[in-house]
């Protein structure tokens, strides 16, 4: 698992202010900044987390679940560029099945232990750093495979701007693999009793956590910027941008035990409790880049 940024928020989130930024920065106008500062003080805990259980990464385990796995058929000797990648466990699994893969996060720290562990599992995979929406003046290469995974979008604020670059290095008939929390999980507070947060896009949420969803109870904090975006925002984006959605799954689970109230129906398999199998968690989107795109 790469890159999972969920909105997890505790009793200990609060909305925060200019004035709650610890870079004394716009929220809004500043939220690569910030995001960046936020996922490198995460990453020696999630380096050290059960959550990721590197340890047992290093002796071989893959990071990637039945979803994705399942849409991405065999991809051995298949280029991938992998977006979103935090410290390169999904990009490393990749690797591992064959293909030649590219890894791209917005954390230094996430990719200079992404680069170490290539080296540890004597894998091929790269990586670079920078903003999503800035990799044109660091790549130019297309790919055969375009792959992003769970808690990614909700950081990036222009959806356009997104499918523009997953257009932009997928070759003409490449494949858009992606996978994501169901965007009716972000809309439920904290313990998923009451609505909380709106469907729709309607501009920045900013807010500061103590912990990490990796774990809850570590004695870090930060301060983040996130957006949600629905169904809607995320398709027409794609179809706007020469993509041909080909399948649109949804999944009244999660493989990844991250939310509060949760508990585990089937090995990596979590549901909230009291909700049972009533809500949609994750949804993914297979897509083919159109030939004249």
């Amino acid at each position: 698992m790469e890159n999972k940024p969920f909105r997890f928020s505790n009793s200990d989130i609060l909305t925060c202010s200019i004035l709650d930024n610890p870079l004394n920065l716009n929220p809004e106008q500043n939220y690569i900044e910030i995001n960046r500062q936020s996922w490198n003080n995460r990453i020696e805990v999630h380096l050290n987390s059960e959550f990721y259980n590197v340890s047992g990464f290093l002796e071989g385990n893959s990071s990637l679940n039945e979803i994705e796995l399942n849409l991405l058929g065999n991809i051995k000797g298949k280029s991938i560029l992998h977006l979103q990648c935090h410290f390169g466990q999904d990009t490393i699994s990749l690797s591992r099945l064959g293909a030649n893969v590219t890894g791209v996060d917005l954390s230094d720290k996430a990719i200079e232990s992404a680069r170490q562990i290539a080296v540890e599992t004597n894998t091929n995979a790269k990586f670079i750093c920078c903003d999503l929406y800035e990799l044109p003046h660091h790549l130019v290469e297309q790919f055969d495979i375009v792959y992003t995974s769970y808690g990614t979008i909700g950081w990036l604020p222009d959806l356009d701007k997104w499918a523009q670059i997953v257009s932009r290095y997928l070759k003409p008939g490449g494949q858009f693999v992606f996978v994501e929390f169901h965007p009716v999980v972000w809309m439920f507070d904290d313990n998923f009793v009451e609505i909380g947060y709106r469907y729709f896009n309607s501009g920045a949420i900013l807010e500061t956590e103590s912990g990490t969803y990796a774990d809850k109870n570590a004695d870090i904090t930060q301060s983040y910027v996130m957006w949600n975006h629905g169904f809607g925002e995320v398709i027409n984006s794609l179809i706007q941008n020469g993509l041909e959605i080909k399948s649109l799954d949804e999944y009244d689970y999660s493989p990844y035990n991250c939310f509060n109230k949760t508990i585990e129906f089937e090995p990596r398999k979590f549901r909230i409790e009291h909700l049972d199998d009533k809500i949609p968690m994750v949804y993914s989107i297979k897509a083919l880049k159109k030939s004249n795109a």
